[in-house]
């Protein structure tokens, strides 16, 4: 377990150490027109993706970054545990709660793929790429997909915090730069509700399922309930009230540093719902309002993130 843990947050660690050498204008490439950070993706690594065999098994959570990504992981790690008849946190869960590869589909070197054939099932996958940038073999094989969507204001706010918290990505002087950053598309990752658009070309199919960040907030029991569901994985009451739990912000956080090391100071900030308001100017709300109306409103996801409720100081 140790050893699994140890691989997992070197990875990171030596994603962070690598970046910490580069010049700001060196930290992110261009792959089809988004930019990526550079201590974590290649080419290469992009490339030989498009070749990977999904299982009809699978597992996978779609999320854009500071969505809340690690702490579905947490809940979706818990619940394969659980369907493999093993206890969250104890030593038996050892296989569905230590990745033998680093989680996020994309990062990591050319040769994972290869690696990742001899993975048992069900293998557990996380992915910050738009559909069009996955191995088709994921749609045509229907392995589940969890789409994780959060507010784009929230989003935003966060992805600041976190973009000046770490080296991966270019940190920023002011929010106001970040923001014109983040509405020009300058940002890793590209375009927040570029990607929800492209999403939502696929919501409405069987072997997805669409939650939000702020839902889940809500009412945390009912949405593991729901994923649960989703992924044919059968819950008693008292499984269901340990993944939430263990899923709690101030569990996650009181355990940072062992689950993601020095990187879990800058994961685990606020995980709270409308910190954008501490942030946001007049003219800015206008802007992010007039570009979700253009890109998103009205749509399947558009109409989930109730952006009335969420983005309307």
């Amino acid at each position: 377990m140790e050893e699994s843990r140890k691989k997992f947050v070197g990875f990171i660690d030596k994603a962070l150490a690598t970046a910490s050498t580069m010049h700001r204008d060196e930290l992110l490439f261009s792959y089809k027109g988004i930019p990526y950070p550079r201590a974590f993706y290649s080419p290469e690594t992009f490339k030989a993706l498009e070749s990977f065999e999904a299982r009809s098994d699978d597992v996978i959570l779609a999320a854009y970054p500071k969505s809340g990504t690690n702490w579905l992981s947490q809940i979706l790690t818990d619940l394969i545990a659980i369907s493999q008849k093993k206890t969250p946190g104890s030593e038996s869960s050892v296989n569905a709660e230590e990745p033998e590869e680093f989680p996020y589909l994309e990062a990591g070197d050319a040769e994972k793929f290869e690696r990742m054939t001899k993975l048992p099932s069900p293998r557990f996958m996380v992915t910050n790429l738009r559909p069009e940038n996955l191995p088709q073999s994921i749609f045509k094989n229907n392995a589940k997909i969890l789409l994780l969507i959060r507010n784009p204001k929230d989003v935003a706010t966060s992805y600041y915090h976190f973009s000046n918290g770490v080296t991966t990505v270019p940190s920023y002087e002011t929010w106001d730069d970040f923001f014109t950053d983040f509405m020009t598309k300058k940002t890793a990752w590209g375009c927040y509700l570029e990607y929800l658009s492209e999403w939502n070309k696929y919501a409405d199919k069987e072997n997805i399922m669409t939650i939000t960040y702020e839902e889940i907030k809500e009412n945390p029991a009912l949405s593991v309930k729901n994923i649960a569901t989703f992924f044919g994985i059968a819950l008693t009451e008292e499984q269901l009230q340990l993944v939430v739990e263990r899923s709690s912000f101030q569990s996650m956080k009181k355990n940072s540093d062992k689950t993601h090391g020095s990187f879990g100071k800058v994961l685990f900030r606020k995980g709270g719902v409308s910190d954008w308001k501490n942030l946001f100017s007049e003219d800015q709300n206008v802007k992010m309002d007039k570009a979700f109306e253009e890109h998103i409103a009205g749509t399947t996801l558009g109409k989930k993130l109730k952006y009335d409720l969420y983005c309307k100081a």
